[in-house]
């Protein structure tokens, strides 16, 4: 604790230099020079509070509300001074609500502490004194070797050691951490990978340096120094050597790595945000209109004070004084962006070979075949009879480069030719890792028999290799496995060996990936794959044309694709590329220029083979979700870790990019200067062409260049594009991003989607998180503020409970203000009248019970069942979402319609009853005029029935729950006036109320006054809706009269249910008095006792009948 808070204060920093230094299994020098460094235990900590600071943290953040701050001032006040109301007034339910919301934020906290402990108390194991040791978690320390076994998650950020394989490689998957959930290859330096077991690794003497921890999962520099023989040798260690916390191993059965960075210094706990508090716009526009009240009511209290000394000092004003003891989906509405992770988000994580065009044909993979599309050439049939000779051709020395389709038999062979060559393309060229459970048997047979490709368990770093090694084992061209240097493929049961001479990897640069293998033969050949614009340039055979345009009808189904190409090499050739490729790989300077040089010198003069159409299967409904967000108004950008080509490919399969859409790049920008002026270039671009619409594509290093010095430039392009979409996202970064928009001068609200725990970051970070309950399991869903099944789950949860919610909370927060100005200005009135003498004009019962009961209950039950709409029409109709968008509803011009609302009612309570009944002299039958406590209390009956009825004029949506309260409020006022006031309670010290609401009621005058002042108050009120309705309506309001107006009439509907009869009876019989009997001619379908039947009317003030789906 002591040196946290020296950190804190920086008297001592945690990281003095820029490296740290790190003893393989903590071996210190023996001299005594060296001083160790200090690092952090590998504790994990998500919670909020400690059972120390519990209370005043949460306390402090709770009085940062102001409703709450402003209810302690008021309580304080009423305890220091002497004033005519209790305490108990404010103090209780203030108590009430911190007591409760303490108990709810403690509770969430405990459960992310018990989710620490179990993080932090998982078994692991640990070499130490040359044995393992189990251990926990949390007590491995930097420079501790662990050893993790198969499908284990790493527990902290290791340098992997050594595997069970003789090079040194495992494989990885990193979902929880970029999105991705295909395998990853890391591999350890040779010396030592061949320590492969607890022995070997005993006597492993090295020192690693690297750079302290930095939140870039893909960036890592270090090097390893080993000593051997009295020798050190350097080695030095890239992102390939790191193995990071949250990762799981696969495929692996064990390795060995070393801790370099532990704990909250991890990459995974440096891309995690802090857990904070959000405030929604509501709960920011309600501390606005609390602060103009607070300003309004200390205005009064100031005129009140002035006015109260002014008048005392007047000479005339010398009697005495009174003496007054004798007498939280608050943001699921609004959203104007919405962030959306890509796998498992959008998609279902799932790859699925669909089409491909071989030797330019097109081809359809149906039940494990390949049918054409249509028949073939010189075929009626149209069949694939042609394939059964498949069997025949099973070596790479019968190849030809032609590229015509003839109709002599001999050409039949040619394609068959062909068609071996295009999958056992596929079958090699990749970096697909396989698990073998059983292999014997696998593509026996012919290739439209019962193979059994399922019982091998495919793994890949992209998903459309294995997508297409599976449809190609599918086929009867089996990968079966790899060694070190050689690729084992079956061929319709015959095994064939191919040496992999060289891989040449996958850049985004490049586009393809290509490898060098030896046939059985000895032939060496080039298999090379990638998006059509890198491949089709560098071909100079095959049927070009054609597989330029079927691949355009892929892309246009929404499909990936990829192109095949080959190349074959002399000798000579092959001894000149394979001289280069070892100059580039072992050059210190340059090495990744020379090795581009190299790619593009052997990737030329290619044979097209064909290509390849795989799916990423969407799911359910998401084309039609994001179009539906668009409608609304709401801006959509994809925040993905995936690769450039794979994530604007889901793009355009999703609808998020559409084909029209004019795609503009920042991508693989270098430095400031360069990215500003590509900026600058997109900024004019996007004012100089003529396009309706413009897609954004950025990758994270991009992105990182953009928000160091070009925020505003970069803000100005995406502002101007109708969708964005980031690829290479760090966690971290998908949180920035958000922040940066959050920021922006407009303060729109945000909203975030994802089902991995990468996005975390984005969903904490988010006015509104949304987690989705995926396949890499419960972190989004456990740290977001909602948690859906699936994305299109989300088109509800926006338009329709989003909807109306916000309806709800607005009315709310406008009627709770409103309630309470018609509730304190008559008592500021008041004061004119008793000489500023603090005499208040309710009784304190009245003035406790005003908010809790009288008129709780109705805005209560609207705010938790109001439908000012049908949800079908929200749903289907996104456009009306944009009637709140922008906060209208709380905007300053409806706050000030209620405030004015409230005011003029108020004046009319106050002098309504002043100038009615004040000095009429008749109002009682024995001649005695009405005292204080009587004008109070008419004025407060008034106010309790008017305040009542207009929230019964803002209900759309009647229950039998709302008539109750609505109604039972105002008898419930009438019932307990008269038991307060009717009988002397034996333990009220003094009751100035008693037999006053009595005397009330009956005169004759005062209800007079108390019918027309809550007609007056509400008719201006009603009239105004009417003209507004009529003249200026909303596309709600819109949508409610075309809702009733292709509906039918509710009366009609209770003749034709038995339930409605029983429900309604009395409600029938009044109106068919008035109306006659309903007929069926004028009900537009057919009816039966099994349909759902509701009883509630859909507007207290338009009587609008209801829709026929639900009537």
């Amino acid at each position: 604790m002591w040196r946290w808070v020296r950190q804190q204060l920086g008297f001592d920093p945690p990281h003095q230099s820029d490296t740290r230094t790190i003893y393989i299994a903590n071996r210190f020098p023996q001299n005594g020079l060296y001083t160790p460094q200090k690092f952090i235990d590998n504790r994990i900590i998500s919670s909020k509070y400690t059972v120390w600071n519990f209370v005043p943290k949460n306390l402090f953040e709770q009085f940062r509300r102001v409703a709450n701050f402003y209810f302690l001032i008021i309580f304080l006040v009423q305890l220091m001074i002497d004033t005519p109301t209790s305490p108990i007034t404010s103090g209780l339910p203030l108590f009430f609500v911190i007591t409760v919301t303490a108990i709810k934020q403690g509770y969430e906290d405990w459960l992310r502490h018990n989710s620490d402990n179990e993080v932090n108390g998982a078994p692991v194991y640990v070499v130490r004194s040359g044995g393992l040791v189990k251990t926990r978690s949390k007590n491995i320390r930097v420079g501790d070797i662990v050893r993790i076994a198969k499908d284990e998650i790493f527990p902290a950020d290791l340098v992997l050691l050594s595997s069970d394989r003789l090079d040194g490689s495992c494989h990885v998957t990193t979902a929880s951490l970029d999105g991705e959930t295909n395998l990853k290859t890391h591999v350890a330096v040779p010396e030592t990978a061949v320590l492969q077991t607890v022995a070997n690794l005993d006597t492993l003497v090295a020192v690693i340096e690297c750079q302290q921890p930095e939140a870039d999962l893909y960036r890592f520099m270090g090097r390893m120094i080993i000593t051997q023989q009295m020798e050190e040798i350097v080695r030095p260690l890239g992102p390939e050597s790191l193995l990071l916390r949250g990762a799981r191993l696969k495929n692996t059965k064990e390795i060995f790595g070393v801790a370099v960075y532990t704990g909250m210094e991890t990459k995974m706990a440096l891309n995690y945000k802090s857990k904070s508090q959000k405030r929604s716009a509501v709960e920011k526009s309600m501390n606005t209109f609390l602060i103009i009240y607070l300003i309004i009511l200390i205005s009064e209290a100031i005129i009140s004070t002035i006015l109260k000394y002014t008048w005392q000092a007047e000479e005339k004003w010398d009697e005495p004084w009174y003496n007054q003891k004798t007498e939280h989906q608050r943001n699921s509405s609004k959203v104007e962006y919405v962030f959306t992770d890509k796998t498992g988000t959008l998609t279902e994580n799932e790859m699925q070979f669909r089409e491909c065009s071989i030797h330019g044909m097109k081809y359809q993979e149906i039940n494990g075949r390949l049918v054409p599309e249509g028949p073939t050439p010189d075929s009626s049939e149209g069949n694939l009879s042609y394939l059964s000779s498949l069997s025949h051709v099973n070596s790479l020395s019968h190849l030809t480069s032609s590229s015509s389709f003839r109709t002599s038999p001999e050409n039949d062979t040619e394609l068959i030719k062909e068609h071996d060559l295009f999958f056992k393309a596929v079958s090699l060229c990749h970096t697909v890792q396989i698990s073998s459970v059983q292999t014997d048997g696998i593509g026996d047979g012919p290739w439209q028999s019962s193979l059994a490709p399922s019982q091998l368990e495919y793994y890949a770093s992209s998903p459309d290799e294995k997508a297409l090694v599976e449809a190609a084992a599918r086929i009867g061209i089996v990968f079966v496995g790899n060694t070190e240097e050689t690729m084992e493929v079956k061929i319709l049961g015959k095994l064939e060996r191919y040496k992999l001479l060289h891989v040449l990897e996958f850049d985004s640069d490049r586009r393809r990936m290509s490898v060098i293998v030896q046939a059985p033969s000895g032939e060496r050949f080039l298999f090379a794959k990638g998006a059509e614009s890198s491949i089709l340039p560098k071909c100079i055979g095959g049927e070009i044309e054609k597989t330029r345009i079927h691949v355009d009808e892929f892309a246009l189904k929404g499909l990936r694709t990829l192109c095949v190409a080959y190349r074959q090499f002399t000798s000579k050739e092959y001894e000149v590329i394979d001289r280069r490729l070892f100059e580039a790989r072992t050059a210190l300077q340059q090495r990744e220029e020379k090795l581009a040089d190299v790619f593009h010198y052997i990737e030329k003069d290619l044979i097209l083979l064909g290509a390849t159409a795989v799916e990423d299967r969407l799911q359910d409904k998401v084309r039609e979700t994001i179009e539906a967000l668009r409608m609304a108004g709401i801006k959509v950008w994809v925040l993905t870790g995936d690769k450039h080509e794979t994530a604007v490919s889901v793009s355009l399969s999703c609808g998020h990019f559409h084909r029209t859409m004019n795609i503009l790049e920042l991508t693989n920008q270098k430095s400031d200067s360069e990215c500003a002026e590509q900026l600058r270039q997109l900024a004019r671009r996007i004012t100089e062409d003529h396009v309706i619409q413009h897609g954004l594509v950025v990758d994270g290093t991009s992105l990182s260049l953009a928000l160091r010095e070009h925020e505003k430039l970069f803000m100005e392009v995406c502002r101007n594009c109708s969708a964005v979409l980031c690829c290479r996202m760090a966690p971290l970064q998908k949180a920035k991003v958000i922040r940066l928009i959050k920021i922006s001068p407009e303060k729109p609200i945000t909203l975030a989607v994802g089902d991995g725990a990468n996005d975390v970051s984005m969903i904490q970070e988010a006015h509104v998180g949304i987690g989705i309950m995926g396949k890499e399991g419960r972190q989004a869903a456990r740290n977001s503020d909602y948690a859906i099944a699936r994305f299109k789950f989300l088109s509800k949860l926006l338009f329709v409970h989003g909807h109306f919610y916000y309806i709800r909370i607005a009315t709310l927060v406008q009627y709770f203000f409103y309630k309470n100005v018609c509730f304190i200005t008559p008592q500021f009135l008041y004061q004119f009248y008793c000489l500023f003498s603090q005499q208040t004009l309710y009784d304190s019962v009245y003035l406790t019970l005003y908010n809790i009961c009288f008129t709780s209950l109705p805005i209560l039950i609207y705010s938790l069942l109001e439908q000012h709409i049908d949800p079908h029409i929200l749903q289907n109709k996104p456009t009306l979402y944009r009637d709140i968008s922008k906060n209208r509803l709380l905007s300053i011009k409806t706050f000030l319609y209620w405030t004015i609302l409230g005011f003029s009612h108020a004046f009319i309570f106050f002098f309504g009853s002043y100038f009615l009944i004040g000095k009429d002299a008749s109002l009682l039958g024995n001649g005695q005029m009405f005292g204080n406590w009587t004008f109070g209390t008419l004025v407060f009956t008034v106010m309790v029935i008017t305040v009542t009825v207009k929230m019964a004029l803002e209900t759309h949506f009647w229950t039998w729950i709302n008539h109750l309260v609505t109604w039972g409020s105002i008898i419930f006022y009438f019932v307990f006036s008269l038991f307060y006031g009717g009988i002397l309670w034996p333990f009220l010290g003094s009751q100035n109320m008693y037999f006053v609401f009595i005397q009330l009621l009956s005169s004759g005058s005062a209800w007079f006054a108390i019918i027309l002042m809550v007609v007056t108050c509400l008719f201006l009120d009603v009239m105004k809706k009417v003209f507004d309705r009529q003249l200026h309506p909303t596309s709600t309001e819109k949508a409610q009269l075309t809702e009733t107006n292709s509906s039918i009439k509710c009366v009609d509907s209770l003749c034709c249910f038995p339930e409605g009869e029983t429900t309604c009876a009395s409600v029938r019989r009044m109106l068919e008095r008035v109306i006659g009997r309903c007929s069926p001619t004028h009900i537009s379908r057919s009816w039966s006792a099994s349909d759902p039947f509701y009883t509630n009317d859909r507007s207290i003030l338009t009587l609008s009948t209801m829709d026929s789906s639900t009537c």
